[in-house]
C-alpha cells in the first residue's frame, strides 16, 4: 500500500519509499499514549439541552438578570454547595466615554419623558424618579473616576450521572439564585460553548454578560469568610480565613451558652481556661465542675477556691439545702423545685424507681422538711446550715413509711456505707470568691454524675439568689448525659440560665455518649456558640450531620492542629487558631513536658540568690 503526499510549492507527487512505510506500520502497531488522550473522555454527545461526556452529564447555565441591590457574599451558597460543578467569571472592562455618552441619552430620554407626563397632567412616576436619580449617581460616579463599568459574565456547569440527578442539581442552584432574585437561563442549542466557557481555557464563547458598575461587581467575589470581630469582649483567636480577631462578648448574644466538641488533646480545655482568664478581667464570676484537676493551678494563681470533692474531703453539699427566695419568685416555687430536683436525683443514686416508689419518695421528702419544721411558707434565707434535714432523715423516714422498705435500703449506702462522705452532712462550702472550681476527679465513676448533679443544683441555686455575670463550665459533661434525670436537668439549666445572667459552657470529647442522650441535640440548639475542634474519624459524622458541615469542613475537622477548629456564633462560622501569650500560657498549659519544664526553672529560681550566684 503506498501513501502519495501532495507538495503544494512544487505542485508534483512524491512517493513514500517502502522503508518510510515500514516505519510508519512500526509506529502504528506500537501505538503511543499522548496527554490528550489519556485525559479525553470516551466519547462526546452534544444535545440543545446538555452534553454527555463518557458516562457523565452536564449542563450550564447563565445568569441573565440580577436584582437592584446585591449583598455581599451572595455566590458563597454556590461556591460551597456540596455537588461537582464549575464555575467561570467573565469580566470585560468597558470604556468609560461610550459608557458615559450612553448614560447621558438615558438621562435625556428619562427626563423628556417625565415632561411629556407632567404637561399630560399626569400623576408623578416614582420609577422613572429612581431611574434618573440612579443614572446620574452612576454618571457622577463615573466621571470622578470612583466607579468603572464592565461586562460581566456568570456561567454554571454541574454534573450529574443521570438526568434525574442532573435535574435535582439545576434546581437547588436555582433555587439559591432565585431566592435572592437572580435569575438564570441554561444556554440551550449552546451547550458546548458553555461547557467551553466553564472550563479553564479563558474563552467566553457564550458571551451573555450584564452590565456592572465596580460596587456591584465586588458582591460577585465567592470567598468571603464571616467576620466575628466587634468593638468589646474578649479575643478568642484568629480567623484562619482571613488573619482577623475573633473578638465579642458572649453575653451580648441571645444566650451566653456554649459547647465544645473535640477529641482528646485537640486544646478544648486549653481554650476554656483561656476564655476565663480573659473572661475574669472584666468581672465575670466563674464556677468550674473540674473532673480530671485541669483547673487546680489556674484556680491558685487567680487565687480562687479549689474545692475538692471526694469520699474523704471535709467539703459536703447537702442537696436538701434551700436557697434564699429571689424577689421574684414564690416560696411555694421554690420549695415544690428543690423538691423535683431531689427527686431526679434520687433517681439518680436509687436506679430504676417506679411510679409508686416516685409517690413513696416524694411523701418521704416533704416529711422530712416537717421534722425539721420546715414547709413551703418558711422563710429559707434565716434557716443555718444545720437546719436542714440530711439524706439520713429521709432515710428514717423511708423505714417507718409504708412501701419504703426497698427504698430505704437502696438508699442505705449513702447514708451509713462508704458513699455517704460527700452528701450526707450540712453543706459547709460558700462560693465567695471569683472563681470557684470543683474538683470530683476522686470519686469512684459511679458516684460522678451524682457529685455533678448536686454541685449543679448547688450552682442553681445560688444563681438564683446572686445575680452576677457569670460562666459555669462543666467539663466531661457526657458522664450526665447517661443519665436521663441528670441530662433533663443540665437541659433546664441551659434554657433558664440566661435570665440569671449566666452562660453555661459544656464540655465533651464522647460527642456519640452526648448526642445519643435525647437532651443532647436541644442543649447544642439552645447553645449561641459551638466550638468544634479536631475530631477523630470515628465521631466525625455525628458532628457533621449534627451541625450540616460540608465535606471541606469536616475535612477541616480531621486535619486541624492543636487548637484549630471551627467556632460557630450564632449565624455566623469562622476557622479559628486558638493562641495565646506567653504569660497566659505559662498559667493555663496542662502539657506534662511543659510543667515539668516550668516546675525545674522554679526549682533552679529558688537555688540561685538575688546575686546570681548559686547556693
Amino acid at each position: 500500500m503506498l501513501f502519495n503526499k501532495k507538495n503544494k510549492k512544487q505542485e508534483q507527487i512524491v512517493v513514500d519509499t517502502p522503508e518510510e512505510i515500514l516505519e510508519r506500520e512500526k509506529f502504528y502497531q506500537k501505538g503511543v499514549a499522548t496527554v490528550r488522550g489519556l485525559i479525553a473522555p470516551s466519547a462526546l454527545e452534544i444535545s440543545a439541552s446538555k452534553i454527555q461526556i463518557g458516562d457523565v452529564l452536564s449542563t450550564t447555565l447563565f445568569v441573565m438578570a440580577y436584582p437592584r441591590y446585591l449583598n455581599d457574599n451572595w455566590f458563597s451558597p454556590i461556591v460551597n454547595i456540596d455537588f461537582p460543578m464549575d464555575v467561570s467569571m467573565f469580566i470585560h472592562p468597558a470604556d468609560t466615554r461610550n459608557v458615559l455618552k450612553n448614560l447621558k441619552k438615558t438621562s435625556t430620554h428619562v427626563q423628556s419623558q417625565m415632561h411629556i407626563e407632567a404637561e399630560a397632567g399626569k400623576i408623578r412616576d416614582p420609577m422613572l424618579e429612581t431611574a434618573l436619580e440612579n443614572v446620574e449617581t452612576l454618571r457622577t460616579q463615573l466621571q470622578q473616576g470612583t466607579e468603572r463599568f464592565f461586562r460581566f459574565g456568570l456561567y454554571i456547569t454541574f454534573y450529574g450521572e443521570n438526568e434525574e440527578e442532573l435535574r435535582k442539581n439545576k434546581n437547588e442552584v436555582t433555587a439559591i439564585l432565585e431566592a435572592q432574585m437572580i435569575y438564570t437561563k441554561p444556554a440551550t442549542l449552546r451547550m458546548d460553548q458553555g461547557f467551553i466557557s466553564s472550563i479553564p481555557l479563558c474563552e467566553d464563547k457564550l458571551n451573555n454578560g450584564n452590565n456592572l458598575n465596580t460596587a456591584p461587581l465586588s458582591t460577585t467575589f465567592p470567598f468571603v469568610s464571616s467576620n466575628l470581630s466587634s468593638n468589646e469582649g474578649i479575643l478568642y483567636g484568629i480567623n484562619r480565613h482571613n488573619n482577623s480577631l475573633i473578638l465579642f462578648d458572649r453575653f451580648n448574644m441571645e444566650n451566653a451558652n456554649m459547647v465544645i466538641f473535640a477529641k482528646s488533646g485537640a486544646g478544648k480545655s486549653y481554650f476554656v481556661k483561656l476564655e476565663i482568664l480573659r473572661s475574669m478581667m472584666f468581672g465575670t464570676n466563674v464556677i468550674v465542675i473540674d473532673p480530671e484537676n485541669e483547673y487546680k493551678h489556674l484556680c491558685q494563681t487567680v487565687a480562687g477556691s479549689y474545692i475538692r470533692i471526694s469520699l474523704g474531703s471535709k467539703a459536703c453539699i447537702n442537696p436538701f439545702e434551700l436557697p434564699p427566695i429571689p424577689a421574684d419568685e414564690r416560696p411555694q416555687d421554690v420549695f415544690r423545685n428543690t423538691i423535683a430536683g431531689l427527686i431526679g436525683l434520687l433517681h439518680l443514686m436509687l436506679g430504676s424507681v417506679t411510679a409508686e416508689e416516685d409517690t413513696v419518695l416524694e411523701r418521704a421528702i416533704r416529711e422530712s422538711y416537717a421534722v425539721r419544721d420546715i414547709n413551703e411558707n418558711s422563710n429559707f434565707g434565716s434557716i443555718p446550715h444545720s437546719g436542714y434535714p440530711t439524706m439520713s432523715d429521709l432515710y428514717d423516714v423511708l423505714v417507718n413509711m409504708e412501701g419504703g422498705d426497698s427504698l430505704a435500703k437502696r438508699l442505705a449506702k449513702y447514708t451509713e456505707g462508704i458513699f455517704s462522705g460527700f452528701l450526707n452532712r450540712p453543706t459547709n462550702v460558700e462560693i465567695k470568691n471569683q472563681m470557684v472550681v470543683f474538683n470530683i476527679r476522686d470519686l469512684e465513676d459511679e458516684l460522678r454524675p451524682i457529685a455533678m448533679y448536686i454541685i449543679l443544683q448547688f450552682i442553681w441555686n445560688e444563681m438564683r439568689s446572686n445575680m452576677t455575670q457569670r460562666m459555669v463550665v462543666v467539663d466531661e459533661a457526657w458522664v450526665m448525659m447517661q443519665s436521663e434525670d441528670a441530662a433533663s436537668f443540665m437541659f433546664s439549666i441551659a434554657k433558664r440560665c440566661r435570665k440569671y445572667y449566666t452562660g453555661l459552657t459544656t464540655i465533651t470529647q464522647d460527642v456519640s455518649d452526648f448526642m445519643s442522650s435525647r437532651y443532647g441535640k436541644p442543649i447544642v440548639t439552645n447553645s449561641s456558640l459551638q466550638l468544634l475542634l479536631r475530631q477523630s474519624p470515628a465521631s466525625v459524622d455525628v458532628i457533621a450531620d449534627t451541625f450540616y458541615l460540608t465535606d471541606h469542613e469536616k475535612f477541616l475537622l480531621l486535619e486541624s492542629g492543636v487548637g484549630e477548629g471551627i467556632l460557630f456564633a450564632g449565624p455566623k462560622h469562622a476557622a479559628i487558631k486558638i493562641i495565646s501569650s506567653y504569660s497566659e500560657d505559662k498559667v493555663i498549659t496542662s502539657d506534662p513536658r511543659q510543667l515539668e519544664k516550668m516546675k525545674e526553672q522554679e526549682e533552679l529560681e529558688q537555688e540561685v540568690g538575688l546575686d546570681g550566684v548559686q547556693r
